[in-house]
């Protein structure tokens, strides 16, 4: 009886050490993709206070008045035409700064924009580079010319499994949107036209050829890690190859 006893201790024993360990599992899993989601949203933050910046507005009534009075020389006349041109070229000159935001960034990378998926409920800023630490803040640009720059741009980020980044890709199906903001605050949605697995040293995706056309993909990998999960999307409205 004592034998059985010490057998049924050790097998309660056992089952609540893995009970413990899976709640101590999930407790972590949850607690990373709080401290993730945390993180993505100040980056988001600095982004959306940047492109909301516009450079102060030079006070017209500052600039120098031209005459109206009729100039009584050839020579007066070419002197006003060339400060007319010149104070032209200024108003657009100041124009085109105001237009400008400024630069944001979040531990030491440039904020390029911020990418939403609607399908998955993404809404991550698009961090200028790839690397170990870029890819704990957020999602990052591969390759490629720029958002919404006419090409293909990759834009890379994890899959933890647990529904941040991009964890989710594998729901996503053809006709899904992706909307991408750049740092002028231009919003440019891309309609989801492939979706495929290949291996990891598989990079032809990259460098594929648009035909003038503006478009995105994404690049996670599967749930095992074997593999990676690519996605072309091309800009809404746009006529695309049929796959």
């Amino acid at each position: 009886m004592s034998k059985f006893s010490n057998i049924l201790t050790m097998i309660l024993v056992v089952l609540i050490v893995a009970i413990l360990g899976v709640v101590g599992y999930f407790a972590y899993d949850t607690l990373n993709a709080k401290k993730i989601d945390n993180n993505a949203q100040s980056a988001l933050d600095e982004f959306e206070n940047a492109t909301k910046v516009v450079k102060k507005k030079v006070n017209k009534n500052d600039q120098n008045e031209v005459s109206n009075e009729t100039s009584s020389s050839l020579e007066d006349i070419a002197n006003q035409l060339a400060t007319d041109e010149e104070n032209k070229r200024a108003e657009e000159e100041k124009n085109k700064e105001e237009k400008e935001p400024e630069v944001a960034y979040y531990e030491g990378y440039e904020i390029k924009g911020k990418i939403e998926i609607p399908a998955t409920k993404v809404n991550y800023p698009v961090l200028e580079s790839v690397t170990k630490k870029s890819l704990e803040i957020a999602v990052g640009i591969a390759y490629g010319p720029g958002l919404n720059e006419v090409g293909n741009t990759s834009i890379y980020g994890h899959n933890y499994r647990n529904g941040t980044f991009f964890s989710n890709n594998k729901k996503l199906k053809n006709g899904d949107e992706i909307k991408i903001t750049d740092q002028k605050g231009e919003e440019v949605t891309y309609i989801i036209y492939k979706i495929y697995e290949t291996d990891a040293n598989d990079a032809t995706y990259m460098t594929r050829d648009t035909q003038g056309r503006r478009e995105i993909s994404l690049q996670t990998c599967t749930d095992d890690s074997k593999a990676r999960i690519i996605i072309w999307a091309a800009e809404k409205g746009s006529e695309v190859p049929q796959q």
